[in-house]
């Protein structure tokens, strides 16, 4: 019965790391903009059970424009904010929504849903 308690133990940990890795410590390294012809960059983020893709690389200096796709219904979703910015959208399912940032300079802005359940990172480089 000790080796059965011990097992479940331990598995039951390993499971808790597992999640704490997936939720916490596991990021891509990012989808970095697109330019357009006039210069701005922009990018597609669909907002399904996250945000896809969850961080975005842009370079400093160049307007920014992100597309929001909402594709799902979950109330959590209804919103996007960019406390950095002072800006924040409301996402209706099935339409895009643009949202153009003029970031300050080189640095992490982040973004999230109004719930902070769903959270995105605009990384801005040094040109």
């Amino acid at each position: 019965m000790l080796i059965a308690k011990l097992l479940v133990t331990a598995g039951g940990l390993g499971l808790m790391a597992l999640v704490a890795w997936y939720f916490w410590f596991s990021r891509e390294a990012g989808v970095r903009a697109e330019t357009t012809a006039g210069g701005r960059q922009e990018v597609t983020v669909v907002v399904k059970a996250g945000y896809d893709p969850d961080v975005v690389v842009v370079e400093a200096g160049r307007p920014v424009r992100l597309n929001f796709r909402r594709e799902e219904a979950a109330g959590c979703s209804e919103r996007v904010v960019f406390p950095a910015f002072d800006k924040s959208a409301r996402l209706p399912t099935g339409e895009t929504v643009s949202i153009d940032l003029d970031p300050p300079g080189p640095g992490e802005y982040e973004f999230a849903c109004q719930m902070g359940m769903y959270r995105g990172k605009l990384v801005v480089e040094r040109a």
